[in-house]
């Protein structure tokens, strides 16, 4: 990624554009007089001269222009009357932008507060993690219009490409074959970590040990970058070079801010400061810290509970059940949900947590074409009418599994589609929303939000 030249969490960073008030309160200057006197230098030179001529001279002005603006609003009763001892001005000091107190009747206007070394520093920092969030630019809203749901567009290389790719990697096996054989024969200490020492077994083996050793290794650096700071709009990079091929690293102690494509905080919980850091901050505080685990041996606490019930009511259910982390959801609800005689059918591209707890249901499982419809209608119909493998029974329950917006691939699933042959053969549902959940729809709920489904009726 390209290198920004200024780092949003130094002191370094550019402060955010000054705030400016009305200067149309009770006392002070109109903004047409104000705009159009920036325009002018010698006026304000004179206005703002500390010497006393110029004062004398600056409030003689002052008040002959106030005498004259009041003439047109004698007639008018509502005006309040301008008197000749409250017709001054202060005096302003470019340097310390103070008034002079003798002169001034009426409290001074703020035409201009600019924001201290701190809150600039906290706004860079904020909008370099998550953007100008109260920006209208920056507020949409997903919904789907209506109509036949589009097929997803699958992209394949050309073969060229992989023609070419693969002759590549065949190039790069046969010169890491010579240079192996050659090197194992006159450079023996670089090889001793795939030789027994001391009795004890080599660390890698051979054959496996090539493919790191001689392919990966040449792109190594663009892998397991250190990183630091929140991973938000920008990420920061420690960087990092290498002097013996990427074999190893040292840090060189600079830093480069790239543009974040591969994070899991997409709703910004994870912050430097704000309301989730405050809200986390206050629950250590109140709850404390310790090892964790399952409910079975930590119990369950008010705060679990909250979280559950805010849950449902978010997605619409009448409850909830809130995991640790999205891998063990997956693989630990599939056996709660099915076993032994139910069967399983999965899109072909579902996440590998998914495949993980179909296998450690006992369930069988079956796969049907990528957000294909009518595959899916094609294998239901298979399944059910011939039951069980050998027995040929009905089974006890079958599961469509899918994802709402699969994260590897960026398509969303033909939820209203698959909803019609839900109500058809009546099978059980289960949408894997860990990607699409707070990301799109009209109120952020995911795909059932975005094609406007109701989770209490139809899932």
């Amino acid at each position: 990624m390209p290198r920004r030249p200024n780092n949003p969490f130094t002191n370094n960073s550019p402060s955010s554009p000054p705030s400016f008030s009305s200067a149309n309160e009770k006392g002070g200057i109109p903004t047409n007089q104000a705009r159009s006197s920036s325009a002018k230098p010698n006026r304000l030179s004179q206005l703002f001269s500390t010497s006393p001529k110029g004062r004398i001279e600056a409030q003689t002005a002052a008040q002959a222009a106030l005498i004259a603006a009041s003439g047109g609003s004698l007639n008018n009763p509502n005006t309040p009357q301008i008197s000749s001892p409250s017709l001054s001005l202060p005096t302003i000091s470019l340097s310390t932008a103070t008034a002079d107190s003798t002169n001034m009747d009426v409290p001074p206007t703020t035409l201009f507060q600019p924001p201290s070394a701190g809150e600039s520093r906290r706004l860079a920092r904020q909008h370099a993690q998550f953007g100008p969030i109260g920006h209208p630019s920056h507020r949409y809203t997903s919904k789907h219009q209506g109509g036949e749901f589009p097929e997803p567009i699958m992209d394949e290389p050309p073969y060229y490409y992989l023609f070419t790719t693969y002759i590549s990697y065949l190039i790069l096996i046969a010169f890491g074959h010579v240079r192996d054989f050659f090197g194992k024969r006159f450079r023996e200490e670089n090889y001793r970590h795939l030789k027994p020492r001391n009795g004890y077994g080599a660390l890698n083996s051979d054959f496996d040990n090539f493919y790191i050793r001689r392919l990966k290794l040449r792109i190594n650096d663009c892998f397991e970058r250190p990183v630091t700071g929140v991973p938000g709009r920008y990420i920061t990079l420690i960087d990092r070079t290498s002097d013996d091929h990427n074999r190893h690293f040292r840090l060189t102690g600079t830093y480069t801010d790239t543009l974040n494509m591969s994070s899991y905080n997409y709703l910004g919980f994870a912050q430097s400061e704000g309301p989730c850091a405050d809200a986390v901050e206050e629950t250590i505080k109140r709850y404390g810290i310790s090892s964790v685990g399952t409910r079975a041996d930590a119990g369950t606490q008010d705060i679990h509970v909250e979280a559950e019930d805010l849950v449902a009511n978010f997605v619409g259910k009448e409850a909830s059940m809130v995991f640790s982390m999205g891998f063990g959801t997956n693989a630990s609800v599939f056996s709660a949900l099915v076993s032994k005689g139910c069967l399983i059918i999965s899109d072909e591209l579902n996440h590998a947590s998914i495949r993980f707890g179909a296998r450690l249901s006992g369930a069988s499982i079956e796969i049907f074409k990528h957000n294909d419809v009518k595959a899916l209608e094609k294998k239901l119909r298979e399944v059910i009418s011939q039951g069980q493998p050998r027995t040929h029974r009905p089974w006890k329950k079958i599961l469509v599994v899918v994802e709402g917006l699969y994260s590897m691939e960026g398509t969303m699933c033909n939820l209203p589609g698959i909803l019609a042959l839900k109500k058809k053969y009546k099978f059980n549902l289960f949408i894997d929303e860990a990607h699409s959940i707070g990301a799109i729809g009209p109120r952020g709920r995911g795909v059932c939000d975005y094609f406007g489904v109701d989770t209490k009726d139809s899932l």
